[in-house]
């Protein structure tokens, strides 16, 4: 059996894949323990399920932030180690013609509060961050400081989507709206986009012909509980690396994007 690795997740909702997650450590089918729980969300239901299960939690009110900064935005507190312009031009999130003030609220604010957020990680030895649920996009500067090993990164994701496919917020709305026969959700790991980042595994279902919107979140929330505690598995059994692949089109245009194999 492999050594138990220290697991921390983040929510900001009810905390279901939390759930499989706690409930998979228990029963031995992820080599691992959930040693903190944290949230942008004070009010968020899944903080109850870390206190029944005597897993430390902390929330840090992402949305108090942000309404102080719109009302006092020379007031804001950033850690003495953020770059802007290093953050801008690491961040994928926005194309390089969007709005630059959008662009620095945004990244200003989500420092703001990821500092305060990596003040109450860094209290706790963890292996990996799960973000189960956790609504709000991180910026380079978090990640950075939780990858240090860009070679082995451990800030894990789980999508309601087959990716590359319905990025974004509603990943099993926009499936059933653009039509699909087939649903799905990928896990992978975080990267400096959104839902960009190099894929770890992913489910699908069938969409029936008479299945609502609200069947296919069903089907794709077991399918999640399935396969977040495997994923997390693997890496457990340090069976992830990632490797980055160069690749040539026929108009001999070049790309680069980075693979997980398994090991």
């Amino acid at each position: 059996m492999s050594a138990k690795i220290k697991i921390g997740a983040l929510i900001s909702g009810g905390g279901t894949n939390l759930q499989a997650i706690i409930d998979s450590c228990e029963s031995g089918k992820i080599d691992g323990e959930m040693v903190f729980v944290g949230t942008d969300n004070p009010e968020a239901k899944g903080l109850k399920r870390a206190d029944r299960h005597n897993i430390p939690y902390f929330a840090v009110n992402y949305a108090q932030i942000i309404k102080q900064y719109k009302q006092n935005p020379e007031n804001i507190i950033l850690p003495d180690d953020f770059d802007l312009n290093e953050a801008i031009e690491k961040q994928n999130f926005f194309s390089p013609d969007y709005c630059y003030e959008k662009i620095k609220n945004f990244l200003l604010t989500r420092a703001s509060a990821e500092a305060r957020l990596l003040e109450k990680i860094n209290l706790y030895d963890f292996d990996l961050l799960v973000l189960a649920g956790f609504m709000r996009n991180l910026t380079p500067y978090f990640i950075d400081k939780i990858n240090t090993d860009h070679e082995n990164p451990c800030i894990m994701n789980i999508h309601p989507a087959l990716l590359p496919a319905f990025p974004g917020v509603d990943g099993y709305g926009d499936t059933f709206r653009y039509g699909c026969r087939v649903g799905g959700c990928t896990v992978h790991f975080i990267d400096y986009g959104e839902d960009s980042g190099p894929i770890i595994g992913q489910k699908s279902f069938y969409i029936e012909k008479n299945d609502t919107l609200d069947d296919v979140k069903i089907k794709g929330l077991e399918k999640e509980w399935e396969l977040y505690p495997e994923c997390i598995q693997l890496f457990a059994q340090n069976r992830l690396k990632t490797k980055k692949m160069s690749y040539t089109l026929d108009n001999n245009t070049f790309f680069n994007r980075t693979i997980v194999l398994i090991k």
